[in-house]
């Protein structure tokens, strides 16, 4: 997608010095605009997700990875365990066993030891740490959700991660990196981080579902570890998407736009919490349509990948909604295409309360996405 966003944009006769991302995730638009010799600028709020982002988008030579991954599992056999806060020690106990415990809490010191703090491969060595993480546990194995599953045999730590380095070694060789500046990755909230001194010429953003998988649960065990355990309940609390705790309808409804307050009220009369969150969640989108506007240098391109989803019976119709709030925010122009998202490896499956589930059913979400091209004047 964002090759094919570089394209649309040389078409359209903007040239594109900075490309961004202002719900960066794993860095999927950062690793193509390091292979492309460009300048990047994202934010996300997750620091897991921050910290994949940065491995993924740092050119590093594989061998040497490989070398530096050994160097840590020869530390590791000698090494310390980590020591973990109180509340962290209980909440990981639920997930491995105590010789799992032990062998991650050895790799992680290792790791520490082995690699200085600001090293691009001591980056690399905890996203691949962060990676083995739930094979490594009684996590129930393609789960996207924090499930146990006690007949489950976890893998080897050292096996795993050595596997798992190699592979990000073999990435790496075979990324065909160009020259160019190094990208900036913030860790911060889209609707409050300030707008970067370079802007954009084109961004190329995959935005969040109303109802969809909570983005801090994927990576609850990553955050345990590595230290971002409180800022996990934060996210909970304040990430796109997630119902705020005690908000009431009329406080939003005021700021909702059509499509958003035909939406809200027709799913009030079945579910009035689930109407609330929606309400937060378009109100929230239209914040984020805002912004991308000031982001964007004049005459860019910003491109968004997003989804609807269906809830208590009802199509929520995030694509008409986004595509109105890009529209009320000063964007000129919006076109709209349509893809199948045969290759996710999420089920577009839900039972009857909107639950994911495996089998296949009527209830059919996220199984196409909307591509949302909106034109800066």
């Amino acid at each position: 997608l964002t090759q094919r966003a570089l394209a649309y944009a040389a078409e359209q006769a903007v040239s594109v010095g900075m490309l961004g991302d202002v719900f960066c995730g794993c860095g999927t638009v950062a690793h193509e605009a390091r292979r492309a010799g460009l300048a990047f600028w994202g934010c996300d709020i997750n620091p897991v997700a921050i910290l994949i982002a940065r491995a993924k988008s740092s050119p590093l030579q594989g061998s040497r990875l490989r070398a530096v991954s050994e160097q840590v599992l020869a530390a590791a056999e000698r090494a310390d365990a980590r020591d973990l806060a109180p509340e962290v020690e209980v909440f990981v106990r639920r997930w491995h066993s105590d010789e799992q415990r032990e062998a991650l809490g050895r790799l992680l010191t290792a790791i520490e030891t082995v690699s200085s703090p600001r090293s691009p491969y001591r980056t690399a060595l905890l996203c691949a740490f962060s990676s083995i993480l739930r094979c490594c546990s009684y996590w129930k194995p393609w789960s996207v959700k924090p499930r146990l599953d006690l007949k489950k045999t976890p893998r080897s730590v050292t096996r795993t991660f050595r596997a798992a380095c190699a592979r990000l070694a073999r990435a790496h060789d075979e990324a065909l990196w160009q020259p160019g500046p190094a990208p900036r990755l913030r860790l911060a909230d889209v609707r409050t981080v300030p707008v970067p001194p370079q802007r954009p010429d084109l961004l190329v953003c995959s935005a969040p579902y109303a109802t969809s998988v909570d983005y801090a649960e994927l990576h609850q065990l990553s955050a345990a570890w590595l230290g971002h355990f409180p800022e996990v309940a934060r996210l909970r609390r304040t990430a796109i998407g997630t119902p705020l705790v005690g908000a009431k309808l009329r406080d939003r409804h005021a700021l909702l736009n059509r499509v958003g307050l035909q939406t809200v009220f027709s799913l009030y009369e079945r579910d009035p919490s689930a109407a609330t969150a929606i309400a937060n969640y378009f109100v929230d989108m239209q914040q984020v349509a805002r912004r991308c506007l000031e982001f964007l240098a004049p005459k860019g391109i910003a491109v968004f990948v997003i989804g609807n989803a269906r809830l208590r019976g009802q199509v929520i119709d995030n694509a008409t909604h986004f595509t109105e709030a890009l529209l009320q925010a000063g964007f000129p122009r919006v076109r709209v295409a349509r893809r199948q998202t045969a290759n996710k490896a999420t089920s577009p499956f839900r039972d009857t309360l909107g639950r994911l589930q495996r089998d296949p059913s009527e209830h059919r979400q996220y199984d196409q996405e909307f591509v949302l091209i909106a034109h800066r004047p």
